[in-house]
């Protein structure tokens, strides 16, 4: 458990911020200056708050009505920067023992050779931070603050520096970490898909304020956030499982709730858990059932709202068994079409962007 509730005035920010998570990886979501770096430097002690406290797995860090602020070095919290900040004049080994040192041996619960094997680093123990690419001065990085022995791990947008390759070898580094090691994730992102693909439960900030707190699904699809985020679209977030391969065609359906999907081939076993996001404007509408379209995928569903958005389109909100859909369409096709609250449609979707979730069957 995650317990912030602090208050901090830096120039004309002002960082108000109160929220309670509880997951493995909690993500603090929002765009750029909406005061993300802001709440975990006041976690990782980096920032004092003018007001408020602090607490992690019922630890108090920071409590200002009591007097208590935790010096960072014993806060017991590992922090992953944008950069890997490796010492150049260490190797590997040394880089990711540097931590390690500053605990008591009895408080030395994660194995170095565990994180080693988990994170690949053995070939690369020898060498110095400058032979590395990004992506492994960021696992070594990542190695370091595990073997600091924390009671939570920080991390602030540490894939803001790498190419599309290296992000998607660290996001599954990171969930690796995820399902290996009981220790909390804090993940900073103005990312969309790095905060669908990862996070459990999610912080959404704007302007210094916590707007929102809740699970992946419930978050995401919610209309009012398009200004919390940069290059946010609304989305659907659905969580489903790998049903079958078609070998022949490439394709791969996958199962929820509300039916099945149709994708492209996913390399994944039957049965592994995806998590599926799906644009808004990926979704299209019919008041039949659909025939003689290219489109594969048409699920029946149920209109639950019609939602403004200030311009030419609406967003019509669907619920399609457990799971909600968004189908943005312009005013016109919703007049043509007669769509009203409450009424049966079928979801008709264009497009899915898939990310396997581990964890098995």
């Amino acid at each position: 458990m995650i317990e912030v509730d602090i208050e901090r005035r830096v120039g004309a920010f002002h960082l108000d911020v109160r929220f309670e998570a509880e997951a493995p990886i909690v993500g603090l979501f929002g765009c750029s200056g909406s005061g993300k770096t802001s709440v975990v430097n006041a976690i990782a002690g980096i920032v004092r708050p003018s007001s408020g406290s602090i607490r992690v797995n019922e630890v108090c860090l920071f409590d200002s009505a009591k007097g208590i602020d935790v010096a960072p070095e014993k806060r017991r919290v590992g922090y992953v920067f944008q950069d890997a900040l490796l010492f150049p004049h260490m190797d590997v080994e040394a880089n990711l023992l540097y931590g390690q040192r500053l605990r008591a041996p009895e408080d030395r619960l994660i194995d170095e050779a565990h994180v080693v094997a988990l994170l690949g680093l053995r070939p690369l123990l020898r060498r110095k931070p400058q032979t590395l690419s990004g992506g492994e001065k960021q696992r070594v990085a990542i190695g370091r603050a595990l073997l600091a022995q924390p009671r939570i791990l920080l991390m602030d947008e540490p894939l803001a520096s790498l190419d599309s390759p290296r992000k998607m070898e660290i996001l599954a580094y990171i969930e690796l970490l995820r399902d290996d090691l009981d220790i909390p994730i804090v993940y900073v992102t103005h990312s969309v898909n790095e905060i669908t693909r990862l996070a459990d439960r999610i912080v959404v900030l704007s302007e210094g304020t916590c707007v929102a707190v809740g699970g992946i699904n419930e978050v995401m699809d919610r209309l009012e956030f398009e200004g919390a985020a940069d290059r946010y679209e609304a989305a659907s977030v659905i969580e489903a499982r790998v049903a079958a391969q078609d070998a022949q065609d490439a394709l791969t359906t996958i199962a929820f709730d509300g039916g099945e999907l149709i994708v492209p081939h996913l390399d994944a076993a039957p049965g592994e858990r995806v998590r599926v996001r799906i644009l808004a404007r990926d979704v299209s509408l019919s008041i039949g059932e659909p025939r003689g379209t290219s489109i594969l995928n048409a699920l029946p569903a149920w209109v639950t709202a019609i939602n403004e958005t200030g311009n030419a389109a609406v967003d019509v909100r669907l619920v399609v068994g457990n799971a909600t859909l968004i189908a943005r369409i312009t005013r016109r096709s919703l007049h043509q079409l007669g769509i009203a609250r409450g009424q049966g449609i079928y979801a008709l979707i264009k497009a899915v962007s898939l990310d396997p979730r581990g964890g098995g069957p």
